[in-house]
């Protein structure tokens, strides 16, 4: 063999394999599941593919999103209290004019501009009313999915309008959502350029209403008690198995060794339609902890301890800070962060002593906070009224599952946390969008959405 032969066999075969420097980001995020509603936290749903996830990720055991969907992606995207972007109190509705602000600076924006491709698949829902607010105007190179909560899984309506897209354009399909968008996760993995980094974001709408499952995995659930667990469990049991297709592309890929998994839930789930958050208190639309802690998961092999547990509080609002961070990303904000790197945390085991935080959320007849204060967490409860108000105290360390009320025996401290709360409160703006859960009289929702914003 010549010289030039030797040299340019060993070069190519090298220039093959080569990968970004950088790692690869998955962002899996589930939606309205419960804290026991998956079976690496000994529940009855079948989730083989987080369990295995589990074994090789390190455990948040304390990660807190928001009570409802809008205010948690709202902080994902940005690294920002929810409060300020003027989406804390509750979601944006289908008539909804508002979206996540403009001046605010995502996620994908940042890796964008740091060289990655940026991709999303699923459920978007901070914003449809223009298309300055869609995905598409916020980062994300590649869109699709629906803008929406809650639309039809087979026919991808919301409000009888039709809501599914790619990059912007309405787009008629067949199949079951929660198929379509692991579908359209392991396409962009297998799709992607190979010359850059991929950050993936893959917001499933599952499962959340309506309870829709195929009858074979329902059935498959036959011994639950009642019809909607077995809708619910099925539609978890979907989303396990589209996530295990995600995990075995990024192998078949060669590329999971220098990936970022991360995997959570949006809220707590919805005990009324299914869910399960035992043993925490309470359920989504609340800020009690079965509201808003949420299973968690972030797999980095070499980097983070596998099969271990982080006591680390942690919420929605630091992923953005803290997956830069690991890539090595400068976030590029104007606005601070409200959200921390905990980046030399996870990888240390240490913890971290947090500051403040803050939770709401309202709903018809009340409105409900909660703060975390050292050893502390108040939940709040006003009616909407302004004739009731209930403070609930605890020391959530030692006692989870919120059953010890001691805000009689410590009434200085019930009065330091309410008005730490009340000072958060004036960060809202004054067109940001509180609970409406009636259409306007002669709204009609548009026959495609995404087409819509663009009017």
């Amino acid at each position: 063999m010549n010289r030039r032969s030797f040299l340019s066999l060993p070069l190519a075969s090298c220039l093959l394999r080569a990968q970004p420097a950088r790692p690869n980001i998955v962002i899996l995020l589930a939606d309205d599941l419960g804290w026991a509603d998956v079976g690496f936290h000994g529940g009855e749903i079948q989730t083989p593919n987080l369990n295995r996830l589990a074994i090789e990720s390190l455990e948040i055991n304390r990660f807190y999103s928001c009570p409802v969907c809008s205010p948690t992606r709202s902080s994902l995207m940005t690294g920002r209290s929810p409060m300020r972007t003027g989406i804390s109190y509750t979601v944006i509705r289908p008539w909804s004019n508002y979206g996540l602000p403009l001046e605010e600076r995502t996620m994908p924006q940042a890796f964008q501009e740091a060289g990655y491709e940026t991709a999303m698949a699923g459920k978007w829902h901070l914003g449809h009313a223009d298309a300055r607010f869609l995905p598409g105007a916020r980062g994300f190179q590649h869109s699709y999915g629906h803008l929406n909560g809650a639309i039809d899984y087979y026919t991808h309506e919301r409000e009888g309008g039709l809501d599914w897209h790619r990059n912007g354009k309405s787009l008629k399909e067949e199949g079951y959502s929660t198929e379509l968008i692991g579908n359209e996760a392991v396409a962009r993995i297998r799709g992607r350029d190979r010359s850059r980094p991929l950050l993936l974001y893959v917001p499933f709408n599952s499962p959340h209403t309506p309870l829709q499952a195929p009858q074979f995995l329902i059935d498959k659930y036959g011994k639950l008690p009642n019809n909607r667990r077995r809708t619910f469990a099925a539609m978890v049991d979907s989303m396990d198995t589209q996530i295990g297709k995600i995990l075995s592309a990024l192998e078949e890929e060669r590329i999971a060794a220098n990936t970022i998994v991360m995997f959570f839930s949006d809220n707590g789930g919805p005990t009324g339609q299914g869910a399960l958050n035992t043993p925490l208190r309470g359920g989504k639309g609340s800020t009690w902890d079965g509201g808003m802690r949420v299973p968690t998961l972030l797999r980095y092999p070499g980097k983070l301890k596998a099969g271990a547990k982080s006591a680390q509080v942690a919420t929605a609002q630091d992923v953005f800070p803290t997956l830069a961070a690991a890539a090595g990303v400068k976030p590029g904000n104007r606005l601070a962060f409200d959200g921390r790197n905990l980046w030399p945390q996870l990888t240390s085991g240490s913890s971290l002593e947090r500051e403040d935080l803050f939770f709401t959320v309202e709903n018809q007849a009340s409105i409900f906070f909660a703060v975390y204060c050292g050893p502390w967490k108040l939940v709040r409860e006003l009616s909407s009224s302004g004739g009731k108000e209930d403070n609930h105290l605890f020391r959530i360390a030692d006692d989870p599952n919120e059953g010890d009320n001691l805000a009689h025996a410590h009434p200085g401290v019930v009065r330091d946390l309410v008005q730490r709360i009340e000072q958060w409160r004036r960060l809202y703006p004054a067109n940001g969008v509180r609970f409406s859960q009636a259409r306007p009289d002669g709204w009609k929702a548009p026959a495609q959405w995404v087409e819509a914003a663009s009017r």
